[in-house]
């Protein structure tokens, strides 16, 4: 089902039961070297819930193992440093005006620490779980990195390059985890409440988006968790009582800009294609919801796209690529008139001009726009027409999407650093989806406000693995770390 508001686009995944793939196939196969996206094997069902349920996961701030350089795993000898109890505590403002009716937390020093800093005064329980712990590594717990290497060898390499079929001590330490984190939506799904917080681990939160959204252990370290990032998952109920829909609503929104960078699953990477989503269109308030038809921005839109600008003055853009639908035009405009303004301002400055390439294939607003045509705006909004008609809608997008994916893969090359794509929400996440190297039927599963910015990386250059940094990051646009409370619904129960 593909449920619309009038600023934000949603897709939720439409099975019964969540996919989750073999621990057996470990390979991340690469877009480039194959065609066929990944399908999963194995079903798993969730306990049914009665109402809209929405779970905000945060890792723990910079713990001493941390800054150290330690292998950590569920031991609980560090604390959290200066600077995590810093993080924390903006997290705690991030999600200040959020409302929670629990917290699951890990019983690891280093997480409760963090939990009760953003938990603050609020007076609702706090439910610590070990099934929360970071990721059991055994042997390796407590070395610094080197003398896993040196002490380990072999196996030290298969955890860095192999993790799903990494074997310590008789252990697959991955594969625990994932099972872990399935039986913790267990736990988190029956409880009697509809605003989530749980705060855990760097691990244990990625084999909880992951298991979640039915992605299997060959994601480890492919959904970033940053110290004190904050991930959400929103869970609808199904009319027929049974596994929820699930959307994954933001991933790895952290204190700090996501441009700043830093390392990709522990290494340095220089590539990286940055998705920008344009604001918000002039007519939304006419249309009802904004994803339909090409118009240009609205006033507020023009704010949006001037504050994505803004946050990527950390790089040095050269080219911009863009949809040529209207929105999509001006925001790319905005961005590369920011970037020539920035460079020009020092008395020995050289201009610099940023080429902005429209790309036809990245028009999506057109084949949206014959939705539009197609259906009332009242007619529209029900559930069951606009089930089939986003089904016909996902195809033709999901086909056009992977030849623009290898193109801008091409675009990542020398001396391009950085891509900045312009575009469409739905664009950004069949573009997402290809990069993980999904089926079309994962495009259900992500979801993008309009102004939001998503970043993947590539630390083995673009013929390698993407990572993702961050999906829907919106803390530039407002005047709090949110553009909305992010414990507002999505949308009316009503219209579920």
């Amino acid at each position: 089902m593909l449920a619309i508001s009038s600023s934000s686009l949603v897709f939720i995944t439409k099975p019964s039961k969540c996919t989750i793939s073999s621990a057996l196939n470990p390979i991340f196969p690469k877009i480039r070297s194959s065609s066929v996206a990944r399908e999963a094997v194995v079903e798993v069902d969730f306990p049914a819930i009665k109402a809209a349920k929405r779970v905000v996961l945060v890792r723990h701030g910079q713990s001493t193992w941390n800054a150290e350089g330690r292998i950590q795993g569920s031991s609980n000898f560090s604390v959290l440093t200066t600077k995590g109890e810093a993080q924390a505590e903006t997290s705690r403002q991030m999600l200040l005006d959020d409302s929670f009716d629990v917290c699951f937390t890990s019983p690891l020093n280093r997480s409760k620490r963090t939990a009760e800093i953003i938990w603050g005064n609020r007076k609702e329980q706090m439910i610590p779980d070990t099934d929360l712990r970071e990721i059991d590594l055994y042997s390796f717990q407590g070395l610094l990195k080197h003398e896993g290497k040196e002490k380990f060898g072999n196996a030290f390499r298969q955890w860095q390059l192999d993790a799903p079929n990494f074997v310590i001590d008789g252990h697959y330490p991955v594969r625990e985890l994932w099972t872990r984190a399935r039986s913790c939506w267990d736990k988190i799904l029956t409880h009697q409440s509809k605003s989530v917080l749980v705060v855990a681990h760097n691990a244990v939160n990625q084999a909880l988006v992951a298991t979640a959204i039915g992605l299997g252990t060959e994601y480890f370290r492919v959904l970033l968790q940053s110290n004190c990032g904050v991930s959400v998952l929103d869970f609808i109920p199904r009319a027929e009582d049974t596994s929820p829909y699930i959307c994954l609503n933001r991933l790895n929104q952290t204190p700090n800009s996501p441009i700043a960078g830093g390392s990709s699953a522990g290494r340095k990477t220089s590539k990286r294609i940055i998705l920008a989503c344009h604001g918000s269109l002039m007519n939304n308030v006419e249309a009802n919801f904004s994803l339909l038809g090409n118009q240009p921005l609205s006033m507020l839109g023009s704010i949006q796209s001037q504050k994505t600008a803004e946050l990527l003055l950390d790089l040095k853009v050269n080219t911009v690529v863009s949809s040529p639908g209207k929105a999509s035009t001006e925001t790319a405009q905005i961005i590369s008139k920011v970037q020539e303004t920035a460079e020009s301002l020092g008395a020995d400055s050289v201009p610099r001009y940023v080429d902005v390439k429209e790309m036809k294939d990245l028009d999506v607003e057109t084949m949206l726009g014959k939705l539009k045509q197609e259906a009332t705006v009242d007619s529209i909004l029900q559930p069951k027409l606009l089930d089939g008609l986003g089904n016909r809608m996902v195809s033709p997008v999901w086909d056009q999407t992977g030849k623009v994916w290898r193109t801008l893969l091409d675009e990542l090359s020398d001396p391009s650093e950085t891509v900045v794509v312009v575009g469409h929400p739905i664009l950004h996440i069949a573009l997402m989806t290809h990069c993980l190297n999904l089926s079309k039927e994962w495009i259900r599963s992500f979801h993008l406000d309009e102004g939001s910015i998503s970043i993947i990386e590539f630390p083995d250059g673009p013929s390698g693995k993407g990572i993702i940094r961050c999906i829907n990051y919106t803390a530039h646009l407002g005047r709090s770390r949110w553009s909305i409370p992010i414990t507002k619904p999505t949308m009316d129960e009503k219209d579920i």
